[in-house]
């Protein structure tokens, strides 16, 4: 299967968000693996609007993250709950939306080109979190309320139970 990257930059949010999810729809249709769907995710996501860094640290123990699928520089390999953006959006279950990630208090920085930050927790089908999408921006001011509404209902396929086959 060939497939071509959508590229949104100069398009209105919505409509943005809208097509990378028809094509994320597509390509992953039948696809339930998290892992595949991780990557899949960070990589449309990523092209489609021209992110700095664009993935996800999956839970792993009761308060750590370690980088899981993600598109861009090398990302932090571990982070405990409550430090940083993700740490704190994994504790407190909550998107993070950063402005400017130079007046966040603990910001942890990965790659030092990153200005604007949203963070946005993934639960499980039991509500527990498995991971965070992390979204890098080189620009601040990068992420609103549209990108966190939009990023919420992307990662809410990962809530759903597994399916019986």
């Amino acid at each position: 299967m060939s497939e071509t990257q959508l590229v949104v930059s100069g398009i209105a949010k919505p409509d943005a968000y809208r097509s990378l999810k028809e094509q994320f729809d597509a390509v992953c249709e039948g696809i339930d693996d998290p892992i595949a769907l991780m990557s899949t995710m960070a990589c449309i996501l990523h092209y489609g609007f021209g992110h700095l860094w664009t993935g996800f640290y999956r839970r792993s123990g009761p308060t750590k993250l370690v980088v899981g699928p993600y598109q861009g520089t090398l990302g932090c390999m571990e982070i405990e709950f409550g430090r940083g953006v993700c740490g704190t959006a994994a504790a407190n279950k909550k998107t993070v939306i950063v402005p400017d990630v130079r007046l966040f208090p603990g910001h942890i920085a990965c790659d030092a080109r990153s200005l604007s930050e949203i963070v946005v927790p993934v639960f499980d089908h039991h509500g527990d979190v498995m991971a965070v999408l992390d979204i890098d921006s080189d620009a601040t001011d990068t992420f609103d309320d549209e990108d966190k509404r939009q990023l919420e209902q992307w990662v809410a396929r990962f809530a759903q139970p597994p399916k019986r086959g």
